[in-house]
């Protein structure tokens, strides 16, 4: 059986919502996520293959992600 806390590394990224100013519409249009939003935190959830998309897209806009 796969590890939860793994599989839900692969399958979501997570970061305080103003990492996302100004390129929020950008993601949401250009990937197939799903962007959560709750007390100044986002969620971004997708397949595998989008997260790993998602997170070098956000590399490329100056987004840390530790």
């Amino acid at each position: 059986m796969p590890d939860a806390a793994r599989l839900r590394d692969s399958t979501q990224i997570v970061l305080p919502c103003t990492s996302l100013d100004g390129i929020r519409g950008d993601l949401e249009a250009e990937f197939t996520v799903t962007v959560f939003s709750k007390a100044g935190r986002c969620r971004i959830i997708g397949s595998p293959v989008e997260i790993k998309a998602v997170s070098d897209f956000l590399a490329r806009h100056g987004v840390s992600l530790q």
